[in-house]
């Protein structure tokens, strides 16, 4: 909703500038989006003020110029070269100031600069119409009328002050639903009258009159529920042509395009009071009749956007005896508005039901000021109020007289809303305790009466325009917001549980702790682009899930595409590292992939998922006195990939092979069956792509899907109070065995007492045949409840031995 500062000013004193209005606003809960300078000409004449030509004599040197001296209101006049034919001493005329930049009607602009003209100094510009856009004469410089208001204007006013061309301001306010109350500059005025304790200036319509009753409509409502009030009147003798520059410029300041001075009344009213209106041509009104009332299903309509449309049986519609005229509070219809030709109108002002409103706008898909007005509740005790104003003005720009009494039918006036309002839940609600008799000045700026005063409450008589304060919350919410947030302190016992919720995952927060516990654990972050090589995806293209992401405008072959894996880009960085000497290398990166996937009917779709890879070339620790360098192995990038599993909560993965395609060897852990992280040694042919000549181990997370596993709870258990018993045994397996298979089984088979397994030595030979390996494992049990026995030691080992010998072939050798 766009608000003019100019026109907010006719109803409250405001020497704030629009910026602290806006502040002011945003503090009611009226937030201001953005405050915008409107000009009613380019420039706004900035920098062009009155003046009076003291001297002209010819210029010495050039016929067709003149030497002036132009009283501007400076303590020296200045001294002006002018070429204008009518120029002459005891002139008021406009002058543009040096400094000043003019916007000419035709050509671009330019700034008023110190010259010597023929030799003659030039201290500024005596201007004509075309030269500072107010007009497109250039036959003279504008000659002010000084019999007239200018011979009163002090040398010095600002000009665009004596054309009534200053600059408006328009704030945009993003209004909410609930405060429809505020959508006019009325409305918004009632706010700063509370917020300020400032009077308001309404309009006044003492002047209005019935003149004649010449033309006196039958106006009957059928359907009461849909319309509770309704009022109009008529006037004629009017002349519809094109409205003042005062309409216009209020029309233009908030964004809207003036039509004829009839409809800019009705829109001007729908702004100024939030009363929505609609003139209609009486002559175009058949039987002088005006019904409201609902027709049947599938009536065909024709309205002002030239578009026909089937009605709904529940569309309230304004009719005459033969037709419908308009959609109710939503759109007027083609054959019943006010054209060039009209010279009599039915001048209507009503209250419809939000419901009604609502149901006929969203049927028909139509959006307009005021069916956005009518569906959320307008005040149904102004409509004669905006018929008079609206009259009145009518009769200023276009003419007539007032030929009928008003016709105001509402037979059940709704009443304000009564709330009990008890004055410790204002001071529990808002926090601290509020003079009372601060509380109703702002209650009763708000026009909230209060009534059944008594020590510990009062009733709170609610006029029926605020249709969002029904209850006692709603009530303490008012005073909260005028008395400001702002001077409600914060307790200094405010506790984390009083506080809002924040969301129960922040991936900026789980980002920052993964990165320093990969920090602590000797890595160094590194960010790289998302750009990279077609050949880089071109050598895994077989496990990429979609097509490239290819960019229109390249800066070379190299930076063509984004990537669908952040692998090359660490393998990058190692390699640039590697090539300085730097050896031992630990990095970890969060970044983001992307893809393109063509859907079924023909159209392709984009997508995006965050990724965290880990990658590790090079030495575990480097060499020192007391120990050899040793290369990083599997487990290391395991080991590591573990950690942030841990961090997360996760403990139980299933696990698969890694793919292939990238991985030499590896595994990729899976939950719930979807792939949760791939780790393993990067194959050497892709190493070589990067001219890589070392082994590099690497981990890839999919940070989405970890994410949304973030939420797990600590569990917490008593320490046992019963010692651990820990067996070992030694598995002579096939070479296809792996030590997952062995742990699965294990658990699965010993669910109660079996709290981990652990295989501490791995050994190939001859001796053990070909195709054999010896796994010596170690399982370590315990009872929460007692001591375990001998008996149920030897137990539990025996099932385990006979579930590995049965499934898994084992040759036991204890």
């Amino acid at each position: 909703m766009e608000i003019s500062y100019k026109w907010l000013q006719e109803y409250i004193n405001l020497p704030e500038s629009p910026e602290e209005v806006g502040k002011i606003l945003t503090g009611t809960g009226l937030e201001v989006e953005g405050v915008e300078k409107v000009e009613a000409i380019p420039g706004g004449l900035e920098g062009v003020v009155i003046g009076e030509v003291l001297t002209c004599t010819p210029h010495p040197d050039a016929d067709k110029l003149s030497l002036t001296t132009v009283d501007v209101g400076a303590e020296q006049p200045l001294s002006i070269v002018c070429g204008a034919p009518n120029v002459a001493a005891g002139q008021k005329v406009v002058v543009a100031l040096v400094g000043a930049t003019l916007h000419p009607a035709s050509g671009e602009p330019f700034q008023i600069k110190k010259a010597k003209i023929r030799g003659a100094a030039s201290e500024g510009m005596i201007c004509a119409e075309d030269e500072i856009g107010l007009g497109v004469s250039h036959a003279g410089i504008i000659v002010l009328d000084t019999s007239g208001p200018a011979a009163q204007i002090p040398n010095g006013t600002p000009a665009a002050r004596y054309f009534n061309l200053e600059a408006d301001y328009q704030i945009a306010i993003g209004l909410t639903p609930n405060r429809i109350d505020a959508a006019s500059h009325f409305g918004t005025a009632r706010d700063l009258k509370a917020a300020l304790n400032r009077p308001l200036n309404m309009p006044s319509v003492a002047d209005f009159a019935v003149n004649n009753r010449d033309l006196t409509l039958d106006v009957r409502v059928e359907d009461l529920a849909a319309c509770p009030r309704y009022a109009g009147l008529t006037i004629t003798g009017l002349t519809v042509g094109e409205s003042p520059d005062w309409l216009k410029k209020r029309l233009i300041s908030i964004g809207l395009n003036p039509i004829n001075n009839v409809v800019d009344v009705t829109n001007f009213v729908c702004h100024d009071l939030g009363q929505p209106l609609h003139a209609f041509d009486t002559g175009k009104i058949a039987g002088a009749q005006v019904i409201v009332k609902t027709l049947p299903e599938g009536t065909p309509f024709v309205t002002l956007d030239g578009i026909e449309r089937k009605l709904s049986a529940t569309d309230l519609m304004i009719c005459d005896e033969e037709k419908p005229m308009c959609i109710a509070g939503v759109f007027g219809g083609q054959n019943s508005g006010v054209t060039a030709e009209t010279t009599s109108i039915f001048l209507e002002s009503a209250y419809f039901s939000p419901t009604s409103v609502r149901k006929t706008a969203q049927h028909h898909g139509l959006k307009t000021d005021a069916s956005f007005r009518f569906e959320r509740g307008t005040d149904p005790n102004i409509p004669v109020f905006a018929l008079k104003r609206a009259a009145l003005l009518i009769q200023e720009v276009a003419g007539g007289v007032v030929s009928s009494e008003i016709t105001d039918l509402y037979p059940d006036p709704i009443e304000p809303f009564r709330v009990l309002v008890r004055y410790r839940n204002i001071d529990r609600l808002i926090g601290i305790a509020i003079d009372r008799t601060e509380i109703h000045r702002i209650l009763n700026a708000l026009d909230i009466q209060a009534d059944e005063m008594s020590a510990d409450s009062f009733i709170a008589v609610v006029p029926p325009y605020r249709v969002d304060v029904t209850r006692e919350a709603d009530v303490i919410e008012e005073i909260l917001r005028i008395y400001g947030l702002d001077n409600v302190p914060l307790s200094v016992t405010l506790s984390a549980d009083s506080l809002s919720e924040f969301p129960k995952t922040d991936p900026n927060q789980w980002q920052s702790r993964v990165g320093q516990l990969l920090a602590a654990n000797g890595f160094y972050e590194i960010l790289t682009l998302s750009l990279t090589r077609p050949a880089y995806n071109d050598a895994i293209r077989s496990t990429l899930p979609g097509e490239d992401v290819t960019l229109l405008n390249p800066l070379s072959e190299e930076l063509s595409v984004m990537r669908q894996t952040m692998l090359f880009s660490s393998l990058e960085t190692l390699v640039y590292n590697l090539n300085r000497r730097q050896k031992d290398l630990k990095t970890f990166e969060f970044g983001k992939v992307y893809h393109k996937i063509q859907n079924d009917d023909g159209t392709s779709r984009y997508n995006e998922r965050m990724r965290l890879s880990l990658a590790l070339a090079g030495n575990q620790e480097a060499e020192s006195w007391l120990q050899k360098g040793q290369a990083v192995v599997y487990h290391d990038i395991a080991t590591a990939a573990q950690r942030v599993l841990n961090l997360f909560r996760i403990k139980s993965v299933d696990t698969q092979p890694a793919d292939p395609a990238i991985f030499q060897y590896g595994l990729t852990y899976l939950v719930n069956k979807k792939p949760l992280v791939s780790l393993g040694l990067v194959q050497p042919k892709l190493t070589k792509l990067v001219d890589l000549k070392q082994p590099v181990f690497y981990a890839d997370f999919d940070w989405s899907a970890l994410l949304k596993l973030a939420n797990t709870k600590a569990r917490y258990a008593e320490v046992p109070r019963f010692p651990e018993v820990r067996r070992d045994l030694s598995l002579v397996l096939d070479k296809a065995v792996t030590f997952e298979q062995i742990s699965r089984l294990a658990h699965q088979t010993e669910r109660k007492l079996l709290r981990s397994i652990n295989a501490f030595d791995v050994y190939e030979g001859e001796s053990l045949g070909a195709g054999k390996k010896s796994y010596s494992v170690s399982f370590t049990l315990q009872d929460p409840t007692q001591t375990l026995t001998d008996a149920v030691i030897e137990k539990t080992m025996q099932r385990l031995m006979t579930g590995f010998e049965r499934d898994l072939g084992a040759v036991i050798r204890k």
